[in-house]
């Protein structure tokens, strides 16, 4: 019988409560992935794999908005161009 894949990460959320890390989310879903298409799975195994999936998936997605929205306020708020001439100070 076929089941989820228990990656490491899997077992440390279960435990801590916490969402695994970015990587380590991607890695499960991944597992997840070649699992399923490997085709071998029980169709109630499959169903739980699918959900764990979309979990991560969202989870994933979740993180990258927010690393997106970090750069736009960085972006906006401290980069400036370098002007050597200016005596080696920024202009902003």
């Amino acid at each position: 019988m076929a089941t989820i894949p228990n990656t490491a990460a899997h077992v440390e959320s279960a435990n801590t409560g916490s969402p695994p890390s970015f990587e380590n989310a991607l890695d499960e879903l991944e597992a997840i992935v070649a699992a399923m298409e490997a085709g071998h799975m029980p169709l109630q195994d499959a169903l739980d794999a699918y959900k764990r999936g979309v979990a991560l998936l969202r989870q994933c997605q979740e993180t990258l908005t927010a690393a997106e929205q970090q750069i736009r306020v960085l972006d906006a708020n401290g980069l400036r161009d370098f002007d050597p001439e200016a005596g080696g100070s920024q202009e902003g």
